[in-house]
């Protein structure tokens, strides 16, 4: 039951991180924009969660986290959540290279997370209209979009890995309680 308990926590605040994550992206950060663009918040978090648990815990929190934005964006149902799968999933693949007080990989995945997404975005949203500027809509859109994702990507990852470890101290404390009856 003790590891019931656990698990159900852990998810609980993997899911918390996300709403918070949404209402942080939807409503203050879109108010407070660089160069036009607002910081891609949940990037961070699904990057984060794909490179620090592996692949499959990146699958899951990217698939609920674009399920998330599809049922508040109105456009095509299930391709956010397809996107971030993938992004979760890319991510994921990192786990053996993650090493949580060096910001190098972090940094540089969720850098290119971001960018593989401002691609996918155009690709999906943009270009489907036969709006074929690829050039103007990558240097005034999607690398801003990136410098600013990565300047608050750093506040975000520490968090994440705050509470990371903080429940990892968690789980360590009911294991030894229980290795002790």
């Amino acid at each position: 039951m003790s590891e019931f308990k656990q698990y159900f926590k852990k998810i609980l605040i993997i899911a918390l991180v996300i709403y918070v994550s949404f209402l942080l992206q939807t409503s203050i950060l879109s108010k407070y924009t660089l160069a036009g663009v607002s910081p891609n918040v949940l990037i961070c978090v699904v990057s984060t969660y794909g490179f620090m648990s592996g692949r499959k815990n990146g699958i899951l929190v990217g698939f609920f986290t674009g399920l998330l934005l599809d049922i508040f964006s109105g456009g095509i149902f299930g391709l956010y959540a397809m996107i971030y799968m993938y992004i979760g999933f890319l991510n994921g693949l990192f786990r053996k290279q993650f090493f949580g007080d060096d910001l190098r990989l972090p940094m540089f995945l969720i850098g290119m997370s971001d960018l593989l997404y401002g691609i996918c975005s155009y690709f999906v949203f943009i270009a489907i209209r036969a709006k074929y500027n690829f050039s103007f809509y990558f240097m005034n859109l999607i690398l801003p979009e990136v410098v600013y994702t990565l300047l608050v990507s750093i506040f975000v990852y520490y968090a994440i890995l705050f509470l990371n470890n903080w429940l990892e101290n968690l789980e360590k404390k009911g294991s030894d309680r229980i290795g002790n009856y």
